[in-house]
């Protein structure tokens, strides 16, 4: 039987660190790089009196109904259709090629880690904060508005100052195609006189924090992985330790969870319906553990450096024993 791998051909370390994983296990992989279809990637999906699903990369053929887990990591289905097409053709061609492939995931009978739609769910951060809340995280004050008197009075409630983030675009593209992170930021004064542009696009404020360390939390089944990081060292880190990501890489360092609070955190799973997700959480100088978000499909293969984060290793032994 065979794990397949849902992804694109510019995702990162992440991908050859689990398919060894399952390699060492005695498993085997099939990486589907979804940015490679419909352009050079070829799939069938036949019903007749058989059944058969078959997709042909280079030299190597996949029958899925020989798939007995898929690993959802990316996706960029047709992202290699000519930008020359005609837009309303590339439009239709991307619209099809994008159904034709979730409706062949959606299809395969074997382990999901995770289902699409509970993805999607997950996704949500509005609802995180909610179910998180219910459950008995500690989570920060959270106002997401259009509205700049709301947030003018939202700043006078946060007495150690707001900051701001984005629910969804993790990044935005100039005319070069060069990406542009969007980072969690302070909120000054001065940014709360100019806040016009919430008639064209709500943000998401939140009180700020006080950080002793953050905590970058990855669960993978029952397993609960917890690595911490002193981000409050580096001036650029402090709101938002990706800035000094690469500097931070060898600060990582593995770290337990009150019982408690891994509790919770795998009620939250649960309630999502999840087996993989990379938790965000901050710890106060007074002991607080705040809860700030789930990713659903995180990152995890910096925190590899450290010898007692096997992530990848998890990852294969839920894949190949589910």
């Amino acid at each position: 039987m065979t794990i397949f791998i849902i992804t694109h051909s510019q995702d990162n370390e992440s991908i050859p660190l689990v398919m060894q994983a399952i390699a060492d296990q005695g498993g085997k992989a099939f990486r589907f790089d979804t940015d490679r279809f419909p352009t050079e990637i070829q799939l069938d999906v036949y019903y007749g009196k058989t059944e058969r699903v078959t997709l042909s990369v280079d030299d190597q053929t996949l029958d899925l109904n020989e798939v007995s887990a898929v690993w959802y990591r990316r996706i960029a289905i047709g992202s290699r259709i000519p930008d020359s097409m005609d837009r309303q053709l590339r439009q239709a061609s991307l619209k099809e090629s994008r159904v034709t492939i979730e409706g062949m995931i959606a299809s395969i009978q074997g382990f999901h880690l995770d289902p699409l739609p509970n993805i999607r769910r997950a996704e949500n951060k509005q609802l995180q904060l909610q179910i998180a809340r219910k459950i008995g995280l500690d989570t920060p004050r959270t106002l997401t508005t259009n509205n700049p008197l709301a947030v003018k009075q939202f700043a006078q409630e946060c007495h150690q100052g707001i900051i701001t983030k984005m629910l969804s675009s993790f990044a935005i593209y100039d005319e070069q195609g060069r990406e542009k992170v969007v980072f969690t930021n302070p909120i000054s004064s001065e940014d709360l006189e100019n806040l016009d542009g919430l008639r064209f696009c709500p943000m998401t404020f939140q009180e700020k924090i006080p950080k002793a360390l953050e905590l970058r939390t990855t669960i993978v089944g029952k397993r609960v992985l917890t690595a911490a990081v002193d981000s409050q060292a580096l001036n650029k880190a402090r709101y938002d330790w990706r800035k000094q990501g690469i500097a931070l890489l060898d600060a990582w360092e593995a770290y337990t969870l009150p019982e408690d609070v891994e509790e919770k955190l795998l009620k939250l799973m649960a309630e999502f319906r999840l087996n993989y997700g990379a938790i965000d959480i901050i710890l106060t100088p007074d002991n607080r553990y705040v809860f700030l978000e789930v990713n659903p499909v995180g990152e995890f293969f910096w925190l590899e450096r450290h010898p007692q984060l096997a992530i990848s290793k998890a990852i294969a032994e839920v894949l190949q024993n589910k």
